[in-house]
């Protein structure tokens, strides 16, 4: 099954993260089908935290792909960040 979730990079005590679009037996920091995005949880403000191609994102769930649960949750940051823009 393919699914979408966040792939941790940065280093020590400073996580970043790459959504993905992967096989769900991939391992987290593994191999990938496609990048869509990164968020940043520790970024500063005036920073950009979260990016996220929200087309693509549509046009993987069409598919079948599944999100994970924080995936879910940005997805709808972006929406909302998109539709007050």
């Amino acid at each position: 099954m393919v699914s979408i979730r966040l792939t941790r990079g940065g280093v020590k005590k400073k996580p970043f993260y790459h959504v993905i679009v992967t096989d769900s037996r991939n391992r987290r920091d593994g191999r990938y089908i496609e990048r869509l995005g990164f968020f940043d949880p520790q970024a500063k403000k005036g920073e950009e935290s979260l990016r996220l191609d929200v087309a693509r994102v549509e046009h993987w769930i069409g598919e079948g792909a599944r999100p994970s649960e924080r995936v879910a949750s940005l997805l709808k940051q972006a929406r909302k960040a998109a539709a007050s823009a």
